[in-house]
C-alpha cells in the first residue's frame, strides 16, 4: 500500500520590488542591494562593492527618492500595490494558494515560502513576473528562489519558462493597449528595459551567436532561449501581427541604461527627441518588459519621456499603462498555472 501524502501544489509570483518608501534611506537601502546583485552589476565583487558604495550611493538615491516620490500612491509602490491585487485576483481564480515575494526587499521570497509551507504546499509553481529571459531580471528571480527554498526540503520548485511568445501574454498586452491604439497617434513605440550587451553573450550557451552572427536575432539558435534581445523583437513581431500593424507605424528601443558600457540600441531617450522633429508628433509608448507599472513606466517614460519629446517639438506622448490587473492579464496567469499542474 502507498501510505505516501499527495503533494499540494500552490504559486509563487515574483515581481522585481520597489523601496519600502521613496525616503532617502529606504531607497539607498533598496538601491545596494539592487545594484550588488551579481546577475545586475556583473563584475567581481570587490569592484562591484567599490563602484555601487563608493560611487552609485553617494548621489543616486536623493535623485531617485524624488522621482518615487512622484510616483507614490497612498498604497505605496505602484509595483507592489499593483501585484499585491494581481495575486489576489489570481487566487479567486484558482483552486491553491497563491503568494507574492519581491526579488529586492518586501515581501521577501523566505516570508512568501514559508507561507505556503503553512499552508502545506509541497509543490511550488513560480512565475516571475519578466515576460523575456534576462540574467539580471528573470535568471536573478528565479535563482534566489532556488536558494531560499533550500529552507524547506520538502519542497520542490517548478519554474515558468519565459513567455514573451506566450499567446496568451501577446493576446492580453494586445488587449490592454487597444483603447490607446484606437487614438489618433503618429508612432506606436515599443520600449523595453535595456541590459549591457555583454549580458547576452554571458547569456548565449553557444558562445558563437549573440553579436557574433549577422542578424543573429533572426538567425535560429539555441541561444534565443536566453536571449533577452531576441525575445523582445519576437514579442514586437507577435503583437504587430495580432494588432494588424504595418511596419511604419511603430518602432523598438530600450530604456533605462547605466554606466557607460554600451547597452542594447537604440536608446528611448535619445530616440523621442529624433521622433519628434521627423515630425512624428502624437506618439504612444508601451512597456511590454514590464507587467505592472512602476519607476521605469511611469516616471521614466509618463513624466521625463513626456517632457524630453514635447520639448523637442512634440505634441503628445501617451504611455500606454502596463497590463497591471487587466481581466485578460489575470486570466493568461491562471491559464499559465493550470497549463502546468
Amino acid at each position: 500500500m502507498n501510505n505516501s501524502t499527495p503533494s499540494k501544489f500552490g504559486v509563487l509570483l515574483m515581481n522585481l520590488g520597489s523601496p519600502d518608501s521613496p525616503s532617502v534611506p529606504d531607497v539607498r537601502r533598496y538601491l545596494r542591494e539592487f545594484l550588488m546583485d551579481g546577475r545586475v552589476i556583473d563584475t567581481p565583487w570587490p569592484i562591484r562593492f567599490a563602484l555601487v558604495n563608493g560611487l552609485i550611493l553617494v548621489t543616486r538615491p536623493k535623485d531617485a527618492a524624488h522621482a518615487y516620490s512622484t510616483i507614490w500612491t497612498s498604497e505605496g509602490s505602484p509595483l507592489v500595490a499593483t501585484s499585491r491585487r494581481v495575486k489576489t485576483l489570481l487566487e479567486e481564480k484558482l483552486d491553491c494558494p497563491v503568494e507574492l515575494c519581491m526579488r529586492y526587499q518586501n515581501p521577501p521570497p523566505l516570508q512568501a515560502l514559508r507561507s505556503l509551507h503553512e499552508q502545506g504546499v509541497t509543490e511550488v509553481f513560480l512565475i516571475p513576473l519578466f515576460p523575456h529571459y534576462a540574467m539580471s531580471s528573470f535568471e536573478s528571480a528565479v535563482e534566489r528562489v532556488r536558494v531560499v527554498i533550500k529552507e524547506f526540503p520538502q519542497m520542490k520548485l517548478r519554474v515558468m519558462p519565459a513567455y514573451y511568445n506566450h499567446p496568451d501574454y501577446i493576446d492580453a498586452l494586445v488587449k490592454s493597449a487597444q483603447p490607446y491604439l484606437e487614438q489618433e497617434h503618429d508612432l506606436l513605440l515599443f520600449s523595453f528595459h535595456g541590459i549591457p550587451e555583454r549580458h547576452l553573450c554571458k547569456s548565449d550557451p553557444t558562445n558563437a551567436h549573440c553579436f557574433k552572427v549577422p542578424n543573429c536575432c533572426d538567425v535560429p539558435s539555441p541561444a534565443h532561449a536566453t536571449c533577452y534581445r531576441h525575445q523582445c523583437f519576437e514579442t514586437v513581431r507577435l503583437f504587430v501581427d495580432k494588432a494588424g500593424l504595418t511596419r511604419d507605424q511603430y518602432a523598438v528601443s530600450f530604456q533605462s541604461r547605466l554606466g557607460r558600457d554600451p547597452w542594447l540600441k537604440p536608446y528611448t531617450d535619445l530616440e523621442l527627441p529624433r521622433f519628434a522633429q521627423e515630425g512624428k508628433k502624437r506618439v504612444l509608448v508601451i512597456c511590454p518588459a514590464f507587467v505592472s507599472d512602476c519607476l521605469e513606466t511611469i516616471e521614466e517614460i509618463g513624466i521625463r519621456g513626456e517632457q524630453t519629446f514635447t520639448e523637442a517639438g512634440g505634441t503628445s506622448l501617451s504611455l500606454i499603462p502596463c497590463m497591471n490587473e487587466h481581466p485578460r492579464w489575470i486570466q493568461a496567469l491562471a491559464t499559465f498555472v493550470e497549463s502546468n499542474r
